[in-house]
């Protein structure tokens, strides 16, 4: 006669409770979605975008035209999450010290001096940098550590940040004049950058009509900080099956010149990514199951996320821009394999 041993009676136990878990938040999730849609019009893939980095743990690079509700996105997801949220607006003369805070002397009432720490803007859990690329490269290294380590230094000095802690950036597309490129390291530590587009004409007319009456939709917190941590530990508990890892692998090391067999790569692309866009592509795609409602990811998330993780981690050559070559095109030919 068969027997069960302890072990598998306990992989079964927890198979039943990674179930349940997913289940229950993927249900909570959608509700998330539905009222990020009540004030947010035609935006649906870049609130799904959004959602995926937070729920892996990431940072959000967003790219879009003056007007496109970027900065209502970030304050309606620090609503919806119950996250601290700040904001900056990033320009020339902004110093490092406006974002991580400064030391200050004081005097206590006995003559006794001591310096005592001010923390800046950055001390929250959602950050929002508006028009990254107008702040100098001084500041953009400052917000490098704290958006890498979690923490930043001060004097010598490190200060935490609290947890969780993102940085949803935008950037404007058209107006590059007094502006500063951010450097591939600071790019790469992005988890995605999502272009937003114009919302189609029934999403814009039904903005027009809720924007400019006299009651607006009203939201509060369905999560707070503690249940988005929460879901960040259980998109990293979603099993992986290794057609989903083999796909990664080969997309990723794919864009790489010097180790593809796609002609268009080999012709057309500088340098491709490195392995944080594997490990990018792997959370991403657990999140995107996870949101969903799904126990596991499929090639079909990869394909989904390919363009956001990957476009900002490359760079054509001179011969591809000289083509009319677009990053988007030679992401769409690497994925062509997968689908």
């Amino acid at each position: 006669m068969q027997t069960v041993s302890a072990v598998d009676l306990s992989r079964s136990a927890d198979a039943q409770a990674l179930v349940r878990d997913v289940e229950v938040l993927g249900n909570r999730l959608a509700a998330v979605r539905e009222m990020i849609g009540r004030v947010i019009y035609g935006q649906e893939e870049v609130i799904d975008l959004s959602l995926v980095t937070l729920l892996a743990g990431g940072h959000l690079l967003l790219i879009g035209v003056p007007g496109l509700a970027k900065t209502r996105l970030v304050e309606t997801l620090a609503t919806v999450l119950g996250l601290d949220e700040r904001r900056i607006q990033c320009t020339p003369d902004l110093m490092p010290a406006d974002i991580l805070g400064s030391e200050v002397l004081e005097e206590t009432e006995n003559g006794r001096r001591a310096f005592r720490f001010l923390p800046g803007p950055v001390f929250s859990q959602l950050l929002m940098a508006d028009e990254i690329n107008r702040a100098s490269p001084r500041t953009q290294s400052a917000l490098l550590q704290a958006m890498q380590e979690g923490r930043v230094s001060v004097a010598g000095q490190h200060h935490p940040l609290p947890r969780p802690f993102h940085v949803l950036a935008t950037q404007n597309p058209l107006e590059q004049e007094g502006t500063y490129p951010l450097p591939e390291a600071q790019l790469d530590r992005f988890l995605m950058q999502v272009d937003v587009t114009y919302p189609d004409r029934e999403a814009e007319r039904r903005m027009m009509i809720a924007t400019t009456g006299a009651v607006a939709d009203s939201i509060g917190a369905a999560l707070s900080p503690q249940d988005l941590m929460a879901a960040q530990a259980l998109v990293r508990r979603i099993p992986v099956g290794e057609s989903v890892v083999e796909g990664i692998l080969d997309l990723v090391r794919g864009a790489r010149p010097e180790e593809t067999t796609l002609p268009e790569v080999r012709q057309h692309v500088a340098w491709g990514p490195g392995p944080r866009a594997s490990q990018a592509l792997m959370l991403a795609a657990r999140a995107r199951a996870l949101l969903q409602g799904r126990l596991t990811p499929s090639l079909d998330d990869v394909l989904a996320l390919a363009k956001p993780v990957l476009r900002h981690r490359m760079a054509l050559n001179f011969s591809a821009r000289a083509d009319g070559v677009t990053l988007d095109e030679v992401i769409t030919r690497l994925c062509a394999p997968l689908a």
